[in-house]
């Protein structure tokens, strides 16, 4: 296998690992509107991501810079075509960071709640955009001769682009929904798994759609077998949320979100960004990628890198592991 496809699929595992954990996190600050019902709730819901929100961006950090220097052309291409979608991402992501770190700081109620509102929303709007854009990388957007985007913001607004970003937020719900079952005790517990189940099947309907328009389109036999997969565990995790298998569900709602990333990948290969103008110019992983010597380098130091960085946030995610619940919060700040 040559470098330049090898990088394709480590980017592809970047940003499995990226909407795998920071899925759940923009789920459970969905969830601080959707089923927290009171403020001691919503500080439930916030612990339990606290201490790995921002590890868990480690993620697409690393992706962003690996298709920088793996693609460059790619990087370039997709950051101007798509600036404003990303950049509304990038705003949201600074907010949240310093939503999650200002809450607390003041005890007044309308300080802690605009915070709180700017979590959900914070929360919503990027778990939206990323299938967003994921949907039309994959269905290919109007690239010229130069490798330039010479579309506009609303042909990026399309029917297929939009499913991608519903897929995206009732699938990040649902993982977040799961996932606070999975770490929070007594009644949140319980309402948890009843609004897990709820958001299941409308997940399991979005995404059968999308995933079947997918394949219609664009698929073949490989593809097909992860877009199964991908079927196969979400309807096992709903199964396992509503049976009160937590843990199962969990590891079940994470296997459908690489299985989705992978079909999308698949789909895309040997192109990194379609054109719809013309196929001759699409960027692919050979016309874009970096020389052979740059992507030697990078494999050399992703090998040394990756295992501390896995260490280290597994390290993490075992020392609060623990659940906790409205008991644990303290009366005052």
């Amino acid at each position: 296998m040559e470098l330049h496809t090898i990088w394709f699929v480590l980017i592809a595992v970047l940003w499995t690992g990226y909407f795998f954990l920071e899925g759940f996190d923009f789920g459970v600050g969905v969830l601080t509107k959707l089923l927290a019902r009171d403020r001691v709730e919503k500080r439930v819901l916030i612990n339990t991501i606290g201490p790995v929100w921002d590890g868990n961006e480690v993620w697409l950090l690393t992706a962003g810079g690996a298709t920088f220097a793996a693609f460059p052309d790619w990087y370039a291409t997709l950051f101007s075509g798509f600036y404003l979608p990303l950049l509304v991402i990038l705003l949201c992501l600074i907010v949240r960071g310093v939503a999650f770190e200002y809450r607390a700081k003041r005890p007044e109620h309308h300080w802690q709640h605009n915070w709180e509102q700017a979590i959900f929303w914070t929360s919503l709007i990027p778990a939206a955009l990323w299938g967003v854009a994921f949907g039309n990388i994959v269905r290919g957007v109007e690239i010229d001769a130069s490798k330039e985007y010479v579309g506009t913001l609303f042909d990026l607004l399309n029917p297929y682009a939009l499913l991608g970003g519903l897929v995206t937020l009732s699938l990040f719900t649902f993982h977040g929904a799961v996932f606070t079952a999975l770490k929070t005790v007594g009644d949140i517990r319980a309402r948890a798994r009843k609004l897990a189940w709820t958001l299941g099947l409308i997940t399991v309907a979005v995404a059968l759609a999308f995933l079947t328009w997918t394949q219609a389109s664009l698929g073949d036999g490989v593809s097909l077998v992860a877009a199964a997969v991908a079927v196969t565990a979400l309807a096992g995790a709903v199964g396992a949320i509503r049976a009160g298998r937590e843990g199962w569900s969990f590891a079940l709602s994470g296997i459908t979100i690489a299985a989705v990333v992978a079909m999308l990948f698949l789909t895309l290969f040997p192109n990194v960004m379609p054109s719809s103008l013309n196929p001759d110019w699409s960027l692919t992983v050979t016309n874009a990628s970096s020389s052979p010597y740059t992507l030697k380098i990078m494999t050399w130091c992703a090998a040394v890198a990756t295992p501390l960085v896995l260490l280290y946030q597994g390290w993490t995610y075992w020392v609060f592991r623990k659940r906790i619940g409205t008991q644990h919060i303290a009366d005052t700040h």
